[in-house]
């Protein structure tokens, strides 16, 4: 009899909730059943509002409780649609909506809310969630945790491959000895951002404006200085950092055409992840996340990457979709096994350790 584990994620970008069910074991990750559960746009209006405003504890309550709703049912949707009982369901791994992540300050901590508690009481299963809190208590980033996943599907491709999740935020792994792994920078985060502003549109489909337009080399010189992209890893980020007040400090004094800025921020994305690649001894690179579908950002990057083969996940078998979505129900799985999770070396973390907390469904 099979045993299942959902693994649940929405991300930077907030266009949807990702939900899969998986059977797992020791040496495979099988995706049976996937959902795309909708985040509503008056809930995802309030989780840009609290990130980007001062607001009271009450809010933040408040949407940790909606956020748990919404969740469970992107769950139970998917249960439905796959006619399958909680009772077969050994664990769920929610991740919860990142609202901020500062792994360097001076009291580290990444808060991710979606009261897991709720979504255990809704759909009857055991939830695993709060899987960033115990790294960063060992000196991690608490970011990314996609490498070690990276790892467990595509370590046994010949040669060094290097893997580029491509969300809200890009982060990169390279699988090698050791194991490395961090944040690029944006992603698809500020591209959605500038579109939304100037073109009221969730996204730029297949990077269309953005092609219409033209790089602006002082732009593009401004964006490329940012600290965050000298910074050796361990590092990760978030919208906290790249967001709109960044693109309107380096827009200072400069006359230029909205779609020339997303031609431009569509080319420090593929520059970031361009150098990241570079800078390894990778001889392939696979894509994953939202901006793998973006033709013109894919087209570029194999442009700068010339003597390096790049493809979809899905070329090896695996969603290019549902990538992070499959590692938080493998962080269940090994959770529940009591398994620590070889991170160190990419987060930085004092050692490996155990992940996630349990919240009982009953």
């Amino acid at each position: 009899m099979n045993t299942y584990y959902i693994g649940v994620m929405s991300g930077t970008s907030l266009d949807g909730v990702d939900v899969v069910l998986c059977t797992i074991h020791q040496d495979r990750c099988t995706v049976l059943f996937s959902h795309e559960h909708p985040f509503p746009q008056s809930l995802k209006n309030t989780v840009l509002h609290c990130i980007a405003h001062r607001v009271s504890l009450a809010d933040v309550g408040v949407l940790h409780h909606r956020l748990g709703q919404l969740f469970s049912q992107a769950v139970n949707t998917l249960l439905a649609e796959a006619c399958i009982a909680p009772e077969a369901v050994e664990a769920i791994g929610l991740h919860g909506q990142t609202l901020w992540h500062e792994p360097n300050g001076s009291y580290p901590f990444s808060m991710q809310l979606g009261d897991a508690a709720i979504v255990a009481v809704e759909t009857g299963i055991d939830v695993v969630s709060d899987f960033r809190s115990k790294d960063l208590s060992l000196g991690g980033q608490g970011a990314p945790f996609a490498p070690v996943f990276h790892h467990f599907l595509f370590a046994n491709l010949h040669g060094v491959s290097a893997v580029v999740n491509i969300g809200g935020m890009a982060n990169i792994t390279i699988i090698d000895d050791p194991l490395q792994g961090y944040d690029t920078g944006p992603g698809n985060v500020l591209l959605d951002l500038w579109i939304q502003r100037h073109q009221n549109v969730a996204f730029d489909r297949d990077g269309a404006w953005a092609q219409s337009g033209n790089v602006h080399s002082e732009l593009l010189k401004r964006m490329l200085q940012e600290p965050y992209f000298l910074q050796p890893p361990p590092k990760s980020t978030g919208r906290e950092h790249f967001n709109e007040t960044w693109i309107t400090n380096r827009l200072a004094h400069l006359h230029v055409t909205p779609a020339d800025v997303q031609a431009t921020l569509l080319a420090l994305t593929v520059h970031t992840i361009a150098d990241a690649v570079h800078n390894s001894t990778a001889i392939r690179l696979l894509l994953c996340g939202g901006g793998a579908k973006n033709g013109t950002l894919v087209a570029q990057l194999c442009a700068r990457l010339e003597d390096i083969e790049v493809n979809r996940t899905d070329t090896y078998g695996v969603s290019s979709d549902m990538m992070e979505a499959m590692t938080f129900a493998w962080l269940a799985y090994k959770r529940l096994r009591h398994e620590s999770v070889p991170l160190h070396n990419v987060t930085g973390a004092k050692r490996n350790t155990i992940l996630g907390a349990v919240y009982a469904s009953r």
